[in-house]
Order: C-alpha cells, then structure tokens, then sequence
C-alpha cells in the first residue's frame, strides 16, 4: 500500500491539522508516514497546503505530483489539485465553498457540503474534520477510531471541542462511505 494525499484549502480552515490527524493515524498503524505543510506568508485566508503519504513500505520522497487523492476544501484548490489527482483516485470537494462540479469523470468524486455539516455539529470550524472524516469514509485509508484517538489526545481537557470534532468525523465518514459504495456498483 502506497498513497499519496494532498490536502488544500485556504490559512485558517484546518488544512494542516486534518493532514497530521491523518499522518499520526497512519503511524499509529504501523505505516511508513510523511507529513510535508506548504503556505503562503498569510496566516488565514491564504493558501494552505499539506502532503501526506502513507506506506507500508518505506516513503522515498514526501512530494506528491500525481497524488491518489486530494481533499480541496476552497475554490483555488480544485482548481489547482483536480487536474494532478491520478485516474482512479479520490477528491473529497467542499460544496459548500466550491461553486462548481467536477471536471474529471476518471475518478471517484466525493462532494460534501462541509461547512454546513460542521455547523450543524457545532460549529462551522469542523468543515475540516467533514471532509476528513469523508476521505476515509470513501478510502479506508485508515481506522476512523485511530482518528477519533488522535483528536482526543490533541484536544486532551477540551471536551466539547472533541465531541463537535468527533461528530463531525462521523458525518463525514457516512457520506463518503456512502458516495464510495455508490461507485462500487
């Protein structure tokens, strides 16, 4: 198992923690990891970035080209990330920041209005963990407990944060298991 992973969206939405509650699941597993953030110089509101790759197998590079998956959760990042996404792959969208469909038809197209889940959890600051909690919803990528494990530690003493957080995963995941089962027909 090799898999490469971008997760985008704009400074301020969560981009680089969703990628290291992943990163951390991943090696918490057993799994070879990278974790490599790119930003611009604002710190919220500009673009956002990270890679992530898990491996069974020890990771040569963390750079992704041509990654299996992305997670875009803004307009500039479809529009940046789609095109390199590898046939066959996985994008989890944001509808509710992206006003437009997919382009590809070659791989596997997970649209989740996150912003409005989120705020129906709680709050509107867990779009991230919705469309986190979609990717491995649709991927399997890894254990979603692992993830809910992760959160709980990062959060440890803030319950309510981890509850919405934790809720917000699990919406997620429904839907991607959900928009996952409808390809596999």
């Amino acid at each position: 198992m090799y898999n490469e992973i971008i997760l985008a969206g704009f400074g301020g939405q969560g981009v680089l923690l969703i990628g290291k509650l992943l990163t951390y699941a991943g090696m918490n597993a057993g799994l070879e990891v990278t974790w490599m953030p790119a930003y611009g110089p604002e710190m919220r509101g500009g673009t956002c970035n990270c890679t992530v790759v898990l491996s069974d197998r020890q990771v040569g590079s963390p750079i992704s080209r041509s990654p299996h998956a992305a997670i875009v959760l803004n307009l500039q990042s479809i529009d940046k990330f789609e095109p390199a996404i590898r046939p066959g792959g996985i994008m989890v969208m944001n509808t509710s920041l992206i006003n437009r469909p997919a382009h590809r038809t070659d791989i596997t197209v997970v649209p989740v209005p996150a912003n409005q889940i989120a705020q129906e959890a709680g709050t509107a600051k867990a779009a991230n963990m919705v469309a986190l909690g979609a990717y491995i919803g649709a991927s399997g990528i890894v254990d979603l407990q692992r993830v809910k494990d992760i959160l709980a530690e990062t959060f440890a003493g803030r319950q309510k944060v981890v509850a919405i957080n934790q809720t917000a995963l699990d919406r997620g995941f429904e839907l991607g298991q959900a928009a996952s089962a409808v390809v596999a027909r």
